[in-house]
């Protein structure tokens, strides 16, 4: 079966997957729809040669169909539309016992530590599967592991209705967690540097600056009479958004670390000492995300149609990869199998 595979030097091929057996309490899946986000970027740049060989096939915000189901599985079985939460704890660490399992010391990342969801066939233990509402196209699930993301990032902020949010970096988690933030009752301003992202962002109905050439400290000083913004998410991953988070936050605001960031950043702890700032940090999602995160695609709180800027073929992923990383699309999807369930 073909695959997309990181194969070194920055570049992706398609490949011929082996068959993976299909253990007890596994279930192999028809792969829809995968998309495509930063950390497969992360991943084709090098920045995670640590921790993934060439060939690796790569992706887990995906979509599907059961095919196959193990001996031992009973909840599931062929034809359930699925997508997967790609996270596999030890349950033995001092955070899963504390019930962090979400974050265990040793957690194996579907996609990134083992074999992704670029391929037409993909096998994974069913206690990491989630089951995808009828009403929900297999198309828009594939955007489901992505608003749990930014369904953990607004429930760890703490933000409440009535709250200011800034959110700098208007990319697709970006406007995830912007939604997300409105739906709960957040104003929300967008800083974004790329005149494309920043349409698509304003035509969604949210106030956005740009920060090459608008003082996003003055309008966020404007828009909370010179108190400051009670959240601050960085999701941009850039070195000046860092520096510039602490100057947007209110006494005792919260500024939450969304982005994967390669490299150390410097960070005005003056001003997190003087203003008494909360820097929090948000890292994937627990059960609980994903179901919600169901609900609000099940219910058109996110704006799919105008958040899914492309969907290719697996032959194209390359070319997706390089255009994601050349910055202006939004969430581009890879149809990794036409014929899963008719890709509904």
């Amino acid at each position: 079966m073909p695959g997309a595979a990181y194969t070194g030097n920055g570049s992706i091929d398609i490949i011929e997957t082996p068959s993976a057996p299909v253990g007890h309490q596994d279930v192999e899946i028809a792969v829809a729809f995968c998309g495509l986000c930063g950390t497969d970027l992360h991943i084709v740049q090098g920045h995670m040669n640590g921790r993934v060989t060439p060939p690796h096939v790569f992706g887990h915000e995906m979509s599907g169909v059961v095919r196959r189901v193990g001996s031992r599985v009973t909840a599931w079985s062929k034809g359930d539309r699925v997508t997967v939460m790609p996270l596999l704890w030890d349950e033995t660490c001092a955070a899963c016992l504390d019930g962090n399992q979400h974050i265990c010391q040793n957690l194996t990342f579907i996609g990134v530590d083992t074999a992704g969801a670029l391929q037409s066939r993909w096998v994974v233990p069913e206690r990491t599967l989630v089951r995808v509402p009828d009403e929900l196209s297999l198309r828009d699930a594939a955007l489901v592991e992505p608003t749990a993301v930014a369904v953990h990032d607004v429930r760890r902020s703490g933000l409440e209705a009535g709250d200011q949010a800034v959110v700098l970096g208007g990319g697709p988690i970006g406007v995830l967690i912007a939604t997300v933030a409105r739906h709960a009752g957040a104003r929300v301003l967008v800083s974004e540097m790329d005149a494309s992202r920043r349409a698509r962002v304003a035509a969604l109905g949210f106030d956005v600056v740009d920060p090459a050439t608008d003082d996003v400290a003055a309008v966020v000083e404007r828009r909370t009479g010179g108190a400051g913004a009670d959240v601050v998410f960085e999701v941009s991953g850039a070195a000046a958004a860092v520096r510039q988070s602490t100057a947007l936050a209110k006494v005792r605001g919260t500024i939450v670390i969304v982005a994967i960031h390669p490299n150390p950043r410097e960070l005005d702890l003056q001003r997190v000492f003087w203003r008494e700032l909360r820097l929090l940090g948000a890292r994937v999602y627990r059960r609980s995300d994903f179901e919600r995160a169901l609900v609000l695609l099940r219910d058109g709180v996110v704006a799919t149609d105008e958040l899914i800027s492309d969907v290719v073929g697996l032959d194209d992923t390359s070319r997706a990869v390089v255009s994601l990383a050349a910055g202006g699309s939004m969430k581009v999807l890879v149809q990794v199998d036409d014929s899963a369930e008719g890709v509904s």
